[in-house]
Parts: structure tokens; C-alpha cells; sequence
């Protein structure tokens, strides 16, 4: 499902143990994984922190290095194993927020000033806005790099 060699098991094991859950939390966390995945030169790294968050992380491939930039972090918000949330965040500077949908938070992105979008819930509008934020938080990491 998801290709990153360190993460692999890991990553697997955790989407097993989490019940499908009525929210589609789940669901939505699967298909923003895998849009991660499909990004040319993306690796995608997962940080398991039990009881706090489970962090799937978007990285631009860098030469000689192993993580390349930052472009899209997913975190699984673990209030209540049963009521899963989402928190996406990226850089601020990197996307745009048209209908002002997330939220500022100054220093919420590894120090920095981050736009973190909430998903806790049946939204397909909402996740297709998502999904169009990746992209353009792709791109514009990836001009960094390149």
C-alpha cells in the first residue's frame, strides 16, 4: 500500500489495527497516503507516537539525502481510538487557502508557520480541497529543490 522500506511494516500494522470507523477518517488517511505516493520523487516516511499521533509524512527526494523537504504532513490525531481525526498540515508560504478553510498556526510545522486542515468527517469537498493543497505544496517544495 504504501512504499517507503523503513515505514513499510510499520505503517501496514497500523492501518490494520485501526477499525474501520464511521467517520471514513480511515478511509480518507488511506487515499491521502497514497497521493503522497504517487508524486514523482516522494518518499513518504511514518512516525508512530501511541496515545499523542501517527504522522505520515511527504518528502521531496533530494540527491544525498535520505529526506529530502518537507512538502505535506497527515497526522492522525489519536483523541479516542474510536474517533480518529485529521490534522494536514503544510508550510505556509507554500499553498494558498482561497476559501480560508484552515487554520494559522505560527510555529505549528517543525517551527514554522504552518495551515493545518482539519478532517474529521465525510467531507469529499473538503478532502478534494485537501488533496488540491498537496499538490500545490508539492510544487512548490519540489521548485525548491530543483
Amino acid at each position: 500500500m504504501f512504499a517507503h522500506d523503513t515505514t513499510q511494516a510499520d505503517l501496514a500494522a497500523f492501518i490494520a489495527g485501526w477499525q474501520q470507523d464511521d467517520l471514513g477518517t480511515r478511509d480518507a488517511f488511506i487515499h491521502l497516503g497514497e497521493l503522497l505516493l504517487k508524486k514523482e520523487h516522494s518518499l513518504v516516511s511514518f512516525q508512530a507516537r501511541p496515545g499523542i499521533t501517527y504522522s505520515l509524512r511527504g518528502h521531496i527526494a533530494a540527491a544525498q539525502q535520505e529526506e529530502g523537504p518537507l512538502y505535506a504532513m497527515i497526522d492522525v490525531i489519536d483523541d479516542d481510538p474510536g474517533q480518529r481525526w485529521l490534522s494536514i498540515c503544510f508550510y505556509g508560504e507554500r499553498i494558498s487557502d482561497p476559501e480560508e478553510r484552515g487554520d494559522f498556526v505560527p510555529g505549528g510545522l517543525l517551527g514554522q508557520d504552518a495551515l493545518c486542515f482539519d478532517y474529521d468527517g465525510h467531507d469529499e469537498e473538503l478532502l478534494g480541497y485537501i488533496t488540491r493543497r498537496i499538490a500545490e505544496a508539492y510544487h512548490a517544495t519540489q521548485d525548491l529543490v530543483i
